[in-house]
This record gives structure tokens, C-alpha cells and sequence, in this order.
């Protein structure tokens, strides 16, 4: 899986880095159905904007947004979003393969 973070108005810190890092490790459980996770995070005044970019084995693409005040709460947040896209997704591609 490749990971990428990028930051507009917002400058990446090691921190943002690190704590985003361990975050997508609990999606390891999925990490060979993932091409590509990008980040993007994005600071509009006080709020941040945390969009992700998710590119599966199979072709499907799909964009997870959170706003939220605090950068690391809406970090968890998204992870969590992403977590459970990437399980549906699994879900619907194993059924696939059992009914063939």
C-alpha cells in the first residue's frame, strides 16, 4: 500500500506523519486490496479539512472528507471512516469471488 500526504496551507509535520502512520495500520488486515491511501490535509481558517483518496486492487476509487477543529480527533476520524469503507468493499469482493 502506498501512502502519501500532502498539505495545503498546511505545512506536514513529523508528528501529522507519525500519528497518521500508525493510524492506517489498523487497516493492515486489508493492506494487500489497497493500491494507493493519499491524504490531503488542508487548513481553511481555524478548521482542518482531512480528504483521503482510496484506490483499490480492482479499479474502484472512492474520497473520504471530515472537517473538524482538531487536526489529530479528525485524523481518528477519518481513519475510522476509512476502516470501515475498506471492510464493506472486502466484504462485497469476497461475496463476488464465492459466487463464482
Amino acid at each position: 500500500m502506498n501512502l502519501e500526504i500532502k498539505g495545503i496551507h498546511y505545512e506536514v509535520t513529523e508528528r501529522t506523519t507519525e500519528q497518521i502512520e500508525k493510524k492506517v495500520k489498523k487497516l493492515d488486515f486489508a493492506a494487500d486490496k489497497i493500491i494507493d491511501l493519499l491524504f490531503r490535509i488542508e487548513r481553511d481558517n481555524a478548521i482542518y479539512v482531512i480528504s483521503t483518496n482510496i484506490n483499490f486492487r480492482w479499479g474502484l476509487s472512492h474520497r473520504i472528507r471530515v472537517k473538524n477543529h482538531d487536526l489529530y480527533d479528525g485524523i481518528d476520524k477519518i481513519i475510522e471512516k476509512i476502516r470501515n469503507k475498506v471492510s464493506k468493499e472486502k466484504e462485497k469482493i469476497q461475496d463476488h469471488s464465492e459466487k463464482l
